[in-house]
């Protein structure tokens, strides 16, 4: 495990983990809402960065810059994106993100300069700003999709991404358990995980 510093203006700093041998392909991970206490070490995205370890998959968990409503946001996940492109260059790049996470993943992966192999959105809510849309965001993204969702959430409103996603032929996770999947780590890991390595391996 190492810290780096993603250049692009604002101080975001993130942690890498890497396996124990060369790597197949590099994830940024996106945490949840930093005005709520969301960072680099929330559990959801620990566990799903040991789980990509596992799977012989680097992840890159960011902490995002200074609060900019959701804007410079999008760009530190941009920037976190053209980073693993240079440092693992020619390794398929996959995106994972939780709650506020999840949307800036999808926001930042409609979007941006480099080629996105797949996008993993645990729990994301459907709008951040009137021009920070994450459905918008889905519309436009031509890669492999999963959108994972708590049956009991009642802290976001996620289900005209599910449903649109369903629709479009995009992978579906259903997982027991309300916005914070107590309990659920390992699962939503193994879930998220698969996924990905299925996706990015077969991409290479």
């Amino acid at each position: 495990m190492s810290d780096v510093l993603i250049p692009g203006g604002r101080d975001v700093r993130g942690t890498l983990e890497e396996p124990a041998d060369d790597p197949d392909a590099i994830v940024v991970a996106c945490p949840p809402h930093p005005q709520h206490g969301g960072s680099r070490s929330d559990p959801r995205l620990v566990a799903v960065s040991e789980a990509l370890r596992d799977v012989g998959i680097a992840c890159l968990r960011i902490d995002y810059g200074s609060w900019d409503d959701g804007y410079g946001e999008r760009e530190d996940v941009r920037n976190a994106i053209r980073w693993a492109d240079e440092q693992y260059d020619g390794l398929p790049i996959g995106v994972f993100g939780y709650s506020f996470g999840a949307s800036q993943a999808l926001l930042a992966a409609a979007d941006i300069d480099r080629e996105i192999a797949a996008v993993s959105a645990l729990a994301p809510t459907v709008q951040l700003a009137d021009d920070l849309d994450a459905l918008a965001a889905l519309e436009a993204i031509a890669s492999p999709i999963q959108i994972l969702y708590g049956e009991r959430d009642s802290t976001v409103d996620c289900e005209p991404l599910v449903e649109r996603a369903r629709e479009r032929g995009d992978t579906v996770t259903a997982l027991s358990g309300d916005h914070f999947f107590i309990g659920q780590h390992g699962k939503l890991a193994d879930a998220v995980s698969g996924f990905l390595e299925d996706v990015l391996l077969e991409s290479m």
